[in-house]
């Protein structure tokens, strides 16, 4: 299939206000924010669509949720485009995972305190990049509870945190009530490796000032635990929950783990580096 719709680059500097010179519609890749949720994008793209095309009832969606933690590529589709989005979505995807050994947390970043404590003296560079060969190819994957996946009707995330709210701790009992989604990932490349961990909460700078989604966000900063950090890429396809990765490649490595920090460096053909910001989106609508 071609992508026929319009494509907005950072080399973009103006749109027609008319949405009927993009008949099959607009794709937009942009770097989503940190501690922004995927739909704050979107209600803040749609207001600014809306507005500049003046039709109420603009279609305008995305191809693939990345969670509130999460930067990196999320493709905005607008009008006709938005067809597309499960296409779009099918593709192969890859990431710039940063991954704390030694200790987990219930929604496997850093959006819930550290609930355990492991043995993590024995992790290394080199015991790291022998767990990774094995995680290549086809699996099956049991998703975080902390999720957007459906259980029954309803979604994980909820179902999470009223357990949370109750004082229940999410063990395998839970984790019985997400079904395993068969997965496959292509590529693992262990990028950088540090005994001592982060030395800062790493992700902090790319908070947008004065941003509400970002204040509604939760996030901890573990750097000073001084935990053993690795930086993985990795390859996959639709459905792939890197949080879900980070989890079981602790427990591979007889410990615990939970992710730091998460770029989506790649979705089919967009890559990070000709994504656009929120602002510069908003300065061409």
């Amino acid at each position: 299939m071609e992508i026929n719709a319009k494509i907005l680059t950072p080399e973009d500097v103006e749109l027609s206000h008319s949405i009927d010179d993009y008949p099959e519609g607009i794709i937009i890749p942009i770097d989503k924010p940190y501690r922004w949720t995927s739909a704050d994008v979107i209600r803040k793209v749609k207001f600014a669509a809306i507005r500049h095309f003046g039709k109420k009832n603009l279609k305008v969606g995305h191809a693939g949720t990345l969670d509130p933690l999460a930067t990196g590529v999320l493709l905005v589709c607008i009008g006709k485009a938005t067809k597309l989005a499960e296409w779009l979505q099918s593709h192969h995807k890859e990431y710039v995972a940063g991954i704390t050994f030694g200790a987990t947390t219930p929604s496997y970043d850093l959006e819930k305190e550290i609930d355990r404590f492991f043995p993590h003296e024995h992790i290394t560079a080199e015991a790291v990049a022998e767990a990774l060969p094995p995680f290549i190819g086809e699996q099956d994957q049991v998703a975080p509870l902390f999720s957007a996946k459906s259980v029954d009707g309803v979604r994980a995330y909820e179902l999470a945190r009223k357990l949370h709210k109750e004082g229940k701790t999410l063990d395998e009992a839970a984790q019985e009530l997400i079904r395993t989604s068969r997965i496959n990932i292509t590529e693992l490349e262990l990028l950088e490796f540090s005994k001592e961990g982060l030395q800062a909460a790493q992700n902090e700078s790319a908070d947008t000032p004065g941003s509400k989604a970002s204040s509604r966000i939760n996030v901890t900063d573990n750097s000073a635990l001084g935990l053993p950090h690795a930086s993985v890429r990795m390859a996959c396809s639709k459905g792939t929950y890197v949080r879900a990765f980070a989890r079981d490649l602790g427990e591979a490595l007889g410990s615990g783990a939970h992710l730091d920090s998460l770029q989506r460096s790649r979705s089919g053909i967009f890559c990070v580096e000709n994504a656009l910001t929120v602002e510069q989106v908003i300065t061409l609508l």
